[in-house]
């Protein structure tokens, strides 16, 4: 008995309940390695993972603290440590392949790190949710710069097509190219730009309705839902069938539009969470159907395991914590092709987790973009001429 409670915990199960579980993960405590140079992480803000199941962070080497960096102080109070470079890319046994990222000749870094994507052809983009943020990385697996949409600034509203307000995440479709944007931190939309161009193509609100600013106070679960997204509006997620999930974090609920910004039904989670939301990031399962969506919410500190159809918790694992499995303010998560999920920390929570799928689910392999070709070939391919496009334009063009 004793030891079947100890596999349980690592688990992050409730004892009796792992038989109703489709899902079950166990923490890779040795996950990541340590980083070379004295390095070390701050806010821990995004996780993507790629074609190739390396695993991409961005974090926020601006919330270290002195004593954290201390090494990097002039003069040097201790031997370590000194802040890492804002992106960071590992590989499945956590050593860390290359990392770039900060300010730079063309574009405007983010004032605050936040969400972090890699597209279908393995470009990397970037988002920021500082005070003055309204801006759109895109970059090579090597950190070239390609394009920014939008524009640092003073904020302006949901209606803004040129800029964004405090962007929080963004993907890719791969069917028709385009940039799905949750905005944000400030705004309360989602917006769709071209992905070669910067071009906006359509946005919309809560329900698929046009978005408005309007000030809604604070959330009661009691109440009816929000007619509009609250801030954040901090994640977006296209399914292989067409449909998108936004995450309403603070709302508490998920909804779902058709590509065209129909909507289609919302789906609330840990309704009567009234913290800072439940609904901080999702990702969806990656069997032929998706079947399941992952939640991860920093306000309870747990990462769930959804019906895709009925937004029903099937399972959980995590808490509030700082041991190996535990959370604290975990925002953002992503899943690998053999469905090992990553998680990322912010606040003081500063770190990138490991949980290993435990379980014989048939996955679905990850669609070659050229037989024979890796995301990052083809991405050098592709940079050449889209470098080529940048090239004289100024940074923050709406194009």
């Amino acid at each position: 008995m004793l030891r079947g409670l100890v596999v349980a915990a690592l688990l992050g199960l409730t004892v009796g309940a792992a038989a109703e579980e489709p899902l079950r993960f166990e923490v890779d405590p040795a996950w990541p390695k340590r980083l070379p140079n004295d390095w070390i992480m701050g806010q821990a803000a995004g996780v993507a993972v790629d074609a190739e199941d390396n695993v991409w962070v961005i974090q926020r080497p601006r919330t270290l603290t002195d004593d954290e960096k201390a090494a990097s102080l002039d003069p040097p109070r201790t031997r370590c440590c000194k802040p890492a470079p804002p992106v960071l890319e590992f590989d499945q046994a956590g050593t860390l392949i290359r990392s770039w990222g900060g300010p730079g000749e063309g574009y405007q870094w983010p004032q605050n790190e936040h969400g972090i994507t890699i597209d279908h052809k393995g470009f990397v983009w970037l988002a920021g949710n500082g005070d003055t943020d309204g801006q759109i990385l895109k970059f090579t697996p090597d950190g070239r710069f390609v394009l920014q949409i939008g524009k640092q600034g003073p904020q302006t509203d949901s209606q803004d097509t040129t800029r964004l307000g405090k962007p929080a995440g963004m993907m890719v479709d791969p069917e028709t190219n385009e940039l799905y944007v949750a905005d944000g931190y400030y705004n309360h939309r989602v917006i769709v730009f071209d992905a070669e161009t910067g071009a906006f193509k359509r946005m919309w609100g809560a329900y698929g309705k046009p978005p408005t600013d309007e000030k809604l106070g604070a959330y009661d679960p009691a109440a009816e839902p929000a007619t509009q997204f609250r801030n954040p509006v901090h994640c977006v997620q296209i399914a292989r069938d067409g449909l998108v999930y936004v995450c309403d974090r603070t709302n508490n609920r998920m909804q779902v539009f058709h590509k065209d910004g129909r909507f289609v039904k919302e789906m609330f989670v840990e309704k009567n969470t009234r913290a800072n939301g439940s609904v901080w990031e999702l990702a969806l399962w990656p069997d032929e159907r998706q079947s399941y969506l992952l939640n991860a919410d920093g306000a309870n500190n747990e990462v769930r395991t959804l019906s895709r159809d009925t937004g029903e918790i099937l399972g959980r694992f995590g808490r509030n914590g700082r041991m190996a499995g535990d959370f604290h303010w975990v925002h953002n998560l992503a899943v690998d092709s053999k469905g090992n999920v990553f998680t990322t920390e912010v606040d003081t929570g500063k770190r990138a987790q490991k949980f290993l799928f435990r379980g014989d689910m048939v996955l679905r392999k990850r669609a070659a973009l050229q037989e024979g070709q890796t995301a990052g070939q083809a991405a050098g391919q592709a940079v050449g001429q889209a470098v080529g496009q940048a090239a004289g334009q100024p940074a923050g063009s709406p194009r």
